[in-house]
């Protein structure tokens, strides 16, 4: 009997041990507009400019979690990561003379957007797309474009 009422206790611990309420801790603000994403530079109606091809660039929350993200290319393109204002109920980014984290330049970002199914992903999948104009303080007077869809993580979809 006494080792009954000892297994009965345990079994009666164990299965009340389990049950977690845990808080939901919610996301970051800039979750709507966070992802990473299939990109080429272009200019004017010229596509990939440079020949780089689609390259993966990101775009994130600040450690403020406010309306700034960070715009980054990774290195990949002009080798830019800087802040710029986001706009979550618009989904619009813009930056002015904004400080480049990978080497001292600034850039200018107009026209910042994205487009909620308007993509296309390398498999042909709908997927959210994202474009902006970008001039660098390197370069002055030149407008570049990034245009390109959100990655989905599915491997037919990498470039």
């Amino acid at each position: 009997m006494k080792k009954m009422f000892l297994l009965s206790g345990f079994a009666i611990f164990l299965f009340s041990s389990c049950n977690k309420n845990l808080p939901d801790v919610g996301g970051t603000a800039a979750e709507r507009v966070a992802n990473e994403w299939w990109v080429t530079l272009d200019q004017g109606s010229q596509v990939d400019v440079f020949g780089l091809g689609h390259f993966k660039m990101a775009t994130y929350n600040t450690s403020a979690n406010n309306d700034t993200i960070w715009v980054d290319d990774l290195g990949k393109g002009w080798q830019v990561k800087f802040k710029a204002k986001a706009d979550y109920n618009n989904l619009t980014i813009a930056a002015s003379n904004a400080p480049n984290e990978y080497y001292p330049i600034t850039v200018n970002l107009t026209d910042g957007k994205i487009l909620l199914n308007a993509g296309h992903t390398k498999s042909g999948n709908v997927g959210d797309s994202i474009h902006m104009k970008l001039e660098f303080s390197d370069d002055p007077g030149t407008i570049y474009e990034m245009n390109g869809v959100a990655r989905t993580r599915f491997a037919e979809d990498d470039y």
